[in-house]
């Protein structure tokens, strides 16, 4: 059971709506949100950081014709109400019409008694205090840095957790809401290399429930393995080799797919998939699937940002890109119908996004696909950013470990990775079973048959 009141928060936004449309709004769309999130550090068994804040505001999205203005506040006062929906109309006014605005419609908008209840609260979560959240994040140092006499430092350990809820109302007839927590742990252990440099390892953990999130303790010493396989780095001459992502890794690149097949994206041409509706963009073993409504999901919800009840989405099945990603904007853009992927921010303002995006996992063990590699570059973290949705050129910065005869040689460092997106997702030759839903972006470990990798 929830600890928020979500018929007080449609309570609100009805008012909000009734009070908008009276000043003369064709359109209002209010979502009132509330929330609260604790962060607790600790840096050599020392607290660093604690840092505690609640919330409670209103995003507004109003129509006066075609003219559309987005706007926000914190303050819940009746006075700051009047202030807020009257700057909300006068913004509009201000606005240039746009002949592709407009609310959904209506006959598509769900109705509360068929919103699924995805467990996605708890209130487990929501009862870690300051004092737990310190210890939980000193049991996980402290087990990283007592494994090994080489651990000499840390950049700490942080534990947090946060809860919130929000209620859409809508003139069209909507009003719904949705509440959810999540809890993460992460550990950042240093240490000395034989070369006088640092090495910096880290591990995490984050759930929904205080229950799926691994133990402090195994954190910490996972945290600490990572951190001392990187001693010995080195560079790599510039070659082309198979290229394993990690599961971390791996979400980086899946979240560059991501940004292709979204609505936005689509029908301004900022993506090299947008005429490729219905071909095939990826190896027969890539299957992506959208899935809002993965029971306790770290992307899962009922319905979205517009009201239409949520959906699952096999957007590439088996290499083939099978639909896009869109809210009702972006579909009357392309001529289309939403796929209900709107995503509504505090702020009030409306995008397509993604919930769920899923890699779907293959038959192997991750394990047994690096040791059936001859010579490969295992890839466990990327930096900087470097890609190009008009064309799809990727070009990142990386670091992990040089895969000869099956098995993990060395660490690697300082090197680059490129290739072109589309180029990568039809060079995927082998999938792992270890898929981790940690975030709402996730991939397992895969295999992509050739990458250029750039050494010092």
């Amino acid at each position: 059971m929830s600890d928020y009141n979500i018929d007080e928060l449609i309570a609100l936004g009805q008012r909000i709506i009734e009070q908008a449309k009276k000043a003369g709004v064709d359109v209002a769309e209010a979502v009132v949100s509330e929330g609260a999130h604790l962060s607790a550090k600790v840096r050599l068994g020392e607290p660093e950081l604690v840092e505690e804040a609640g919330s409670r505001s209103v995003g507004l999205r109003v129509m006066c014709g075609q003219q559309v203005a987005v706007t926000y506040t914190s303050d819940l006062s009746d006075a700051g109400l009047t202030r807020f929906i009257e700057d909300a109309l006068e913004l509009a006014r201000l606005s240039q019409p746009d002949a592709f605005a407009g609310p959904p419609d209506q006959d598509l908008l769900s109705v509360r008694q068929d919103h699924p209840d995805l467990d996605l609260f708890d209130s487990e979560v929501n009862a870690i205090d300051a004092k737990r959240a310190l210890e939980m994040a000193k049991l996980a140092e402290r087990a990283a840095l007592k494994s090994d006499k080489r651990l000499v430092n840390s950049e700490g350990a942080t534990v947090s957790r946060q809860s919130g809820a929000s209620a859409l109302v809508t003139s069209g007839g909507f009003a719904g809401g949705n509440f959810g927590t999540y809890a993460s742990i992460y550990v950042n252990p240093v240490a000395d290399d034989t070369d006088g440099k640092k090495r910096s390892g880290s591990y995490w953990s984050a759930r929904r429930h205080l229950s799926e999130l691994e133990d402090p303790e195994a954190v910490g010493v996972e945290a600490a393995r990572r951190t001392l396989a990187k001693l010995g780095a080195r560079k790599l001459a510039t070659q082309q080799v198979p290229v394993i992502f990690d599961p971390d890794a791996g979400r980086s690149m899946l979240s560059l797919l991501a940004g292709c097949i979204t609505g936005g994206a689509v029908w301004r041409k900022a993506s090299y998939l947008a005429d490729r509706e219905g071909s095939t963009i990826a190896s027969e073993l890539v299957t992506v699937v959208d899935d809002p409504l993965l029971p306790r999901g770290p992307g899962s919800r009922p319905f979205d940002g517009e009201g239409l009840l949520s959906r699952r989405h096999v957007v590439v099945d088996r290499g083939q890109l099978k639909t896009f990603l869109l809210d009702s904007y972006s579909a009357r853009k392309l001529g289309r119908a939403s796929t209900a992927n709107a995503s509504r921010g505090s702020g009030g303002g409306v995008s397509a996004s993604t919930t769920n995006f899923v890699l779907q996992a293959g038959d192997v063990d991750p394990e047994a696909l690096i040791s059936s590699t001859d010579r490969a570059l295992y890839v466990t973290n990327m930096m900087g950013y470097g890609f190009t949705g008009i064309t799809g050129d990727f070009s990142r910065g990386a670091s992990g470990f040089w895969i000869e005869g099956g098995e993990r040689a060395f660490p690697v460092e300082e090197v680059t990775i490129s290739e072109n997106l589309d180029q990568i997702l039809k060079g995927i030759d082998r999938i792992a079973n270890d898929e981790d839903l940690r975030t709402s972006t996730c991939t397992p470990t895969f295999r992509v048959s050739r990458m250029t990798v750039a050494g010092g």
